[in-house]
């Protein structure tokens, strides 16, 4: 009885320990650490805060600027914290509020103007009719006016602001007649005035109306 022979036995791979001057072992090394340094930078970048201004008060269109309107608060703004106001950045000269600026919101820098900047001026209306509730500085209304007749009424109102956005509103009560009366100030454009300051030499009667699709 024959023995078979042994299929010779492949020689055995030894795992050898890398070597420091392996370059794979190097590159996933710089992986790693690279990986790290991103990842620690975008979460210190995220925590970072910035010190800007926000309003303290409501301030209408045109309304001078000054540091007693103002809160200082902590965001984190990121990219965009050059758009708004620093803290420690001191207001230029002659400036007013270019747009209604709510208390609480932030100051950008778009915000910011000067009197003789503005396309729209604040104009003082007073209302004896009442207004409808929930109307507010923001809104957008139109303004008629009624001219007496001569014969103690008055014409037929004509449309003399269509789509004014009200600045400032204020109501108060008339102890005597016992009615209240609304102190608007509307945005008017310069063009507008004439036909609006003739009405009131006049002894026109004024009156509101709500223009909600202009919002």
């Amino acid at each position: 009885m024959s023995l078979k022979q042994a299929a010779p036995t492949a020689p055995v791979q030894r795992l050898q320990k890398p070597s420091w001057k392996d370059p794979r072992l190097l590159l996933g090394v710089l992986l790693v650490l690279g990986s790290v340094a991103g990842v620690t930078a975008l979460m210190a970048s995220q925590d970072q805060t910035t010190e800007v201004l926000a309003a303290g008060r409501d301030l209408p269109v045109g309304t001078p600027l000054q540091a007693a309107d103002f809160d200082v608060v902590q965001v984190r703004l990121g990219a965009v914290a050059d758009t708004y106001l620093a803290a420690d950045e001191p207001l230029p000269e002659n400036t007013v509020a270019g747009g209604l600026i709510r208390k609480g919101e932030l100051i950008a820098r778009a915000d910011l103007s000067t009197a003789d900047q503005l396309d729209r001026k604040p104009f003082g209306l007073n209302v004896e009719t009442p207004l409808p509730s929930g109307i507010q500085a923001g809104d957008r209304i139109d303004v008629w006016a009624s001219l007496p007749d001569g014969r103690n009424g008055y014409s037929e109102p004509r449309r003399l602001l269509e789509a004014a956005e009200i600045s400032e509103l204020s109501v108060s009560e008339s102890v005597i007649a016992g009615t209240d009366s609304t102190r608007l100030l509307v945005l008017v454009e310069d063009s507008d005035l004439p036909a609006l300051l003739g009405a009131l030499s006049n002894q026109a009667k004024i009156a509101v109306v709500p223009n909600p699709a202009a919002g």
